[in-house]
């Protein structure tokens, strides 16, 4: 091991400020390579109004030895007289075992015009590298990363909470499809049958929907309205069938006359032409759709007011 000693001199009176310390940042029993330590002066009993100058120690940085900070000065306390403890320090780091003898430190004191260089002696160092027992040592090549698998315990909770976020998202789309469509049906529910059809179709009076680019709204309009009515008129569920499956229903219904079962057949099929095979209605054919439809609702609601009342009549 070398001795490696850094000396530092300045042309100026020196007046002696004591020793400088040295701490380190890591603390070990020894100094190892690359460990950062703290080195620097304090003064006790700073006047107010003293200024300090400090030299630049970038230089001091070489292969065996780095500045890692330069100064920095801290107040450490501070006396009713108005004096103050100073302490200034730097981080180095050595790179390269030995025994280092540091750089004495300096500072340049200006006392209300009175100018004193202070020195402070300089403190030694023995840096230590890592003792390998060479008896024993052995190189082996460097291994990548440890991947340990991933067990089920570990996935668990994600698992867990996917489902929940599922059930949760089910959930409000069938409350949603339910209780959002629920609020519309009670209030139409509360009219009868026929009202709230009539009310509907009276919607699509007029030529304006024959128009060719809107008969598909005009005839999907109208057939709909039709099959809520049949739904809740014959207990027929029309929303959910083909116009084959809807009328195949209906033939046995001793209430729609077979006149207008035929009438109402044919619209039926003119409509799907129009809504699936892009079919173009005559105006004759669009003429005769509503009061097709509204003949069937007010026919058909007027069997049942009379079977109603034959029925109140035996009682």
């Amino acid at each position: 091991m070398r001795i490696l000693t850094i000396i530092l001199t300045l042309a100026l009176d020196f007046v002696p400020g004591g020793n400088a310390y040295l701490k380190q940042l890591q603390q070990r029993d020894s100094i190892l390579i690359a460990d950062q330590l703290e080195y620097g002066f304090t003064l006790e009993g700073v006047k107010e109004g003293t200024a300090l100058a400090l030299p630049d120690l970038e230089k001091l940085s070489n292969d065996t030895l780095t500045l890692v900070r330069n100064w920095q000065l801290d107040t450490l306390k501070k006396g009713k007289d108005g004096t103050a403890d100073i302490q200034a320090s730097i981080i180095i780091a050595p790179f390269e075992a030995g025994d280092y003898t540091l750089p004495p430190l300096m500072a340049l004191r200006n006392i209300a015009g009175q100018v004193d260089t202070l020195i402070f002696e300089p403190a030694q160092m023995e840096v230590k590298t890592m003792p390998v027992d060479t008896a024993t040592f052995e190189i082996h090549d460097l291994k990548g990363q440890i991947k340990y698998p991933v067990t089920f315990k570990e996935v668990l909770p994600y698992i867990l909470g996917a489902l929940l976020l599922a059930a949760l998202i089910a959930l409000a789309i069938y409350l949603i499809k339910k209780y959002g469509k629920k609020g519309t049906q009670d209030v139409e529910n509360q009219d009868p049958p026929y009202v709230v059809a009539l009310r509907k179709l009276d919607k699509y009076r007029g030529d304006k929907y024959w128009a060719p680019e809107k008969q598909k709204t005009f005839y999907s309009g109208v057939t709909d309205t039709l099959k809520e009515y049949i739904d809740r008129r014959f207990g027929v569920d029309a929303p959910e069938m083909t116009t084959a499956e809807l009328f195949d229903a209906l033939k046995n219904e001793k209430d729609i006359t077979p006149e207008m079962y035929s009438e109402l057949k044919d619209m039926f099929e003119t409509a799907d032409f129009v809504k699936f095979a892009k079919h173009i209605a005559s105006n004759e054919e669009n003429a005769t759709v509503l009061p097709l439809a509204v003949n069937f609702v007010t026919t058909t609601y007027q069997t049942q007011l009379e079977e109603e009342q034959k029925g109140e009549d035996v009682l």
